[in-house]
């Protein structure tokens, strides 16, 4: 990769964690000679001022070379689906709890920002969901999720690939993630992890009422509908864990995948082996 010369940051909602992360982020694109832009928001999050080697307050989309997230999974899928298409690589920096999309841990700064300025690093192409209902579509990252709502009684949801109906289930709701999403709501429901790089997506049941709904995964070129079958209560649709839609009762969405989305720095020689053994296996409780 060449070396970075414009670069951007988007960060979590804490700036008092994140904020020594920042400062030695511009001391280091400074000493680079590279410019590091801020939006309006993260301009006031972190009360930064121009000066050399930063612009702030930029409004509209940012052409860079490099985004750098700053904070946990949820910080770094909204970069990813912020620059999705664009081809501009997100380096991430784990502020969060697992950090399993993350580029470096916070322990490797400022080493891992160096890196980043002098383009030493690999990309990643990563795959997205789209998702589209009655009142728009959406991108997702790692998954679309569909839940009962609060209060409700159990989701009865029927789902189809293409023409063929596959089954019916009465749930607490569904998850269809991709290879990268495989390893966060998926997983909790038993689905299976897919390596980064396979083509495909899953769809796992949550809390299903039934002993025969088993995990599935769908071929990329294949479209899965999902049909709210209740009478009379709606679903919950969340994009990369973040609500987005209600689907109706009566009323369906249609889901696709999409290749080539997000670009995901990676330091070289990083695998998705080693990660889910450094980011799971250390949850594990010692005998």
């Amino acid at each position: 990769m060449n070396p970075v010369r414009t670069a951007t940051v988007l960060t979590h909602r804490r700036p008092s964690e994140t904020r020594p992360a920042i400062d030695s982020l511009i001391e280091i694109a400074r000493g680079c000679g590279a410019t590091l832009f801020l939006d309006p928001e993260e301009t006031r999050k972190h009360r930064l001022e121009h000066g050399p080697g930063l612009e702030v307050d930029v409004e509209g989309p940012l052409d860079v070379d490099i985004c750098f997230a700053l904070g946990g999974d949820g910080t770094i899928l909204t970069a990813l689906r912020k620059y999705a298409g664009t081809g501009v690589p997100v380096f991430a920096v784990n502020f969060g709890e697992i950090g399993f999309l993350a580029t470096v841990d916070r322990e490797e700064l400022p080493r891992g920002f160096e890196l980043a300025f002098a383009g030493d690093y690999e990309v990643l192409s990563l795959p997205g969901i789209a998702v589209s209902g009655a009142s728009g579509e959406w991108l997702a990252i790692n998954d679309v999720s569909m839940h009962r709502q609060p209060g409700n009684r159990v989701a009865d949801l029927a789902y189809a690939v293409g023409e063929d109906e596959i089954g019916r289930v009465r749930c607490d709701g569904l998850a269809v993630a991709t290879p990268a999403g495989s390893t966060g709501y998926n997983l909790a429901n038993g689905g299976p992890v897919m390596a980064w790089g396979v083509a495909g997506y899953a769809v796992s049941f949550i809390a299903p009422h039934s002993l025969t709904a088993r995990a599935l995964i769908v071929a990329p070129q294949d479209v899965l509908f999902v049909d709210n079958r209740s009478q009379d209560e709606a679903v919950d649709v969340a994009i990369d864990g973040r609500p987005v839609h209600a689907l109706e009762a009566g009323h369906r969405v249609e889901v696709r995948f999409r290749a080539d989305r997000g670009a995901l720095a990676q330091i070289a020689g990083t695998t998705f082996y080693e990660r889910l053994r450094q980011k799971f296996g250390r949850l594990a409780t010692a005998p």
